[in-house]
Order: structure tokens, then sequence, then C-alpha cells
């Protein structure tokens, strides 16, 4: 079945969505994307701002991790999380979240 939209390295937009939107899982990976100081890129938080149609059942049935990705994807919409996302506190303390929420999904 042939498709318009273009791809990417071989990849549609939405695998490559869906690949990034999962990482945001990892709170090592969030603290590294604050560390870089990504989150005051205004393009880079309106990005995750469009990021919000995985929330959708249509789109969050393709996330291994539902609970975590959602969770991390709604917590960046708040500047203060993203702000504290750099304290080794706040990142363990969404780590163990998101290890109980995906021991109870599956």
């Amino acid at each position: 079945m042939a498709t318009t939209e273009p791809a990417y390295a071989g990849y549609t937009r939405f695998e490559i969505e869906l690949e990034f939107v999962q990482t945001l899982a990892n709170p090592w990976y969030l603290n590294y994307l604050a560390a870089q100081k990504m989150f005051e890129k205004p393009a880079f938080v309106e990005y995750l701002k469009y990021l919000q149609y995985f929330r959708e059942p249509e789109y969050a049935k393709f996330l291994s991790y539902p609970g975590p990705t959602l969770r991390a994807l709604e917590l960046l919409q708040q500047e203060s999380f993203r702000r504290d996302i750099l304290i080794p506190e706040v990142m363990m303390r969404l780590f163990d979240e998101g290890v109980k929420a995906a021991t109870t999904e599956r």
C-alpha cells in the first residue's frame, strides 16, 4: 500500500515522533534534555505541546508504556517541571513512578 507521507531515512514522521515521545518516559533522558537547555528553547517547548496528540486513544495505543510516557508528556507542559527535572530527587521520584506504572500496565 503506497502512502503519500514523505519518508525520512525510510521512516514516516509518525514513526519518528512515536520513537521520540517514548523516550520521554526515561527520566534520565529528560534530565539530559534539561541539562542541554532544550526546555528553554521555545520551539522545542512548542514541539512538546504538539506531541500531545499521543494522548488520543487512536495514537496512545502505539505506545509501549503509555502510563509513564503520557505522564512525562503531561508534566513537560509545566515550566516548573522542566526546570525541576534537573533535581536528582525529582528525577528519581519520576523513575520510581514509571517503574510502578510500567509493571502494572502489562
